[in-house]
């Protein structure tokens, strides 16, 4: 675990991401991020991996749409 503080920039607040945690997860500037919170933590990754993530689940619910009728019968 490690214990940062937000810094100053302009009028805004920033984290400074330090290099070994940039290059685990292969993130440098001009990588867009995906940043949303659960109300207890901010959770901030790579925009792909969100919208990989959001493209299984449409299709998965597609496919339940598709085949209702289907997997109705089969749970039975």
């Amino acid at each position: 675990m490690m214990i940062k503080k937000l810094s100053t920039i302009g009028n805004s607040l920033g984290l400074i991401i330090d290099r070994p945690i940039l290059e685990l997860l292969d993130i440098n500037k001009d990588t867009p991020l995906e940043i949303r919170t659960d109300g207890k933590a901010l959770i901030i990754r790579p925009a792909g991996e969100a919208s990989l993530m959001n493209r299984a689940l449409a299709a998965a619910q597609e496919i339940v749409k598709d085949h209702d009728e289907t997997f109705r019968k089969l749970a039975q």
